[in-house]
Formats: structure tokens, C-alpha cells, sequence
């Protein structure tokens, strides 16, 4: 068995890498941190008693899930069991010109290359009879609100994207996990080891290890959408419930 992360050198990958190998996968390892891919296998190779593949590659290209699954199938002959759909990128700001170039990678990495990844290796695995997609959306789905105007949008189509596509391959065997999470302390949002412990303390973030064992557990069940924690119980709706105005008047305070 042999499990395929984009994303894999650290946050919640290297959690997802962790928890597969601990269960007996085989690891092909994406990033575009050549560095700390390396000691991710390095990690992995030593912990675990499971082979490691690494693969450097930039995600965030519009022929980057096609030249992904030319790695795996075509050069080591390969076509994984799990693929997890992990890597992401994250800003926080009112959008400019000037974010044109940032805001075409968010859609390539988000969108292109998930989309384009999910229908060639499900195809795949559609034929071979079994497989295990898993695409991390996020609570962002349900929050359209701004500075975070293009993450939300792409993490909605993702969470719609995934739904879909799990009707249309489960019959054959292959099931499709969306992941919905709030808040996790990983390094993709930014904030600083201080405030990741003080909001894991008070509840209001969660641990990659917890966030990838409920993940993990939905995909081996092939749940379609997920969503843990409470705060996508009340956040999304007490945020949709506030007038414009008055978002308006958050976002001038917040900007």
C-alpha cells in the first residue's frame, strides 16, 4: 500500500505522512521546500518501517498535476493507493494588482492542480477497482468575507468539487473525503508559536494529530464531506447572520 501527499514536509502533510506509515503505507512525498522534504523522509525512514519516495515539484503550475502523475505512474511505475490532496497556500489581505501573481498560483495549487490530480489518478484507480482520494477544503468554504476573498472562494469550490466527484467514483470502488477544518496550528497562517499554543490551549485550535485521525478515519469509511471541530458548528453561521454593513465596518478596522 503506498500513499501519495502533496504538501508533505510539514503541517498537517507531515501529519498525514506520519499516521499512514504508522499504519503500514509506503510514502511518495510532494513539496516544494526541497529542504525540509528531505528530513521529512529522513523522519519517516527512521520511525517507520515503510519505503519513502520524495519529489520535489512546484504545485502551483497549471501542468503541475499532469507531470505529478507521469512521476508516480510513468517514472516508478506507481499508482498509489491514498491520495491526499494537502498542499496549500495562504494570505491575508485586500486584494491589489499586485497580488495578481500570488492570487494565479492560489487558483492553480487550490483548484487546477487538485482538480486535474483527483480525475487522473481517480480515473486510474477507477479502473483498477479501489483508491482513497482525500481533498483538504476548510471552514474557509463557508465564509466568504474579506481578506480572505480568493482562499474562501477556491476552498468552496473544493468542498463542492469533491462532493460531486464522490458520487461519480464510489460505484467504482474509489471513494472521494473532503476535509473541512477550522482553525489548526500549522505554519500555514502564519502566527507565531506563542499564540498557536495559547489558541490550542483554549480549544479554539486544533492539533494537526487530531485534525488528520478523524480525516483519515472518514476516508477509510469514504464519508464524502467532513467538518470537525465546533467551531464549524457556530462560526460560519453567527458570521452569515451579520449584516453587510456591518462586515464593512469590521474589515475598514481590520485592513
Amino acid at each position: 500500500m503506498v500513499a501519495l501527499i502533496t504538501g508533505g514536509s510539514s503541517g498537517m502533510g507531515l501529519e498525514y505522512a506520519r499516521q499512514l506509515a504508522a499504519k503500514g503505507f509506503g510514502l511518495m512525498l510532494v513539496s516544494n521546500r526541497e529542504e525540509e522534504l528531505a528530513a521529512a523522509a529522513e523522519e519517516m525512514r527512521a520511525a517507520y518501517p515503510v519505503l519513502v519516495w520524495t519529489h520535489w515539484q512546484d504545485l502551483a503550475r497549471e501542468d503541475a498535476a499532469d507531470r505529478l502523475y507521469d512521476w508516480c505512474v510513468q517514472e516508478q511505475g506507481i499508482l498509489p493507493d491514498v491520495l491526499v490532496n494537502n498542499a496549500g497556500m495562504f494570505f491575508f489581505k485586500e486584494l491589489e494588482v499586485s497580488d495578481l501573481d500570488r492570487v494565479q498560483a492560489m487558483l492553480h495549487l487550490h483548484v487546477t492542480t487538485v482538480t486535474r490530480a483527483s480525475i487522473l489518478f481517480g480515473e486510474a484507480m477507477k479502473r483498477r477497482g479501489s483508491g482513497y482520494i482525500l481533498n483538504m477544503s476548510s471552514m474557509a468554504a463557508r465564509l466568504p468575507v474579506p481578506g480572505i476573498t480568493i482562499y474562501s472562494a477556491t476552498k468552496a469550490y473544493l468542498k463542492s468539487f469533491g462532493r460531486s466527484l464522490s458520487y461519480e467514483l464510489k460505484p467504482f470502488g474509489v471513494g472521494v473525503t473532503t476535509v473541512c477544518p477550522a482553525a489548526i496550528a500549522t505554519p500555514l497562517y502564519r502566527l507565531s508559536e506563542k499564540w498557536l499554543r495559547f489558541g490550542v490551549r483554549i480549544g479554539v485550535i486544533r492539533t494537526p494529530r487530531w485534525l488528520v485521525k478523524r480525516a483519515l478515519r472518514a476516508m477509510f469509511h469514504k464519508r464524502r464531506v467532513i467538518s470537525p471541530s465546533f467551531m464549524n458548528v457556530y462560526l460560519p453561521p453567527l458570521i452569515g447572520m451579520l449584516p453587510g454593513p456591518v462586515v464593512a465596518s469590521l474589515w475598514k478596522h481590520l485592513k
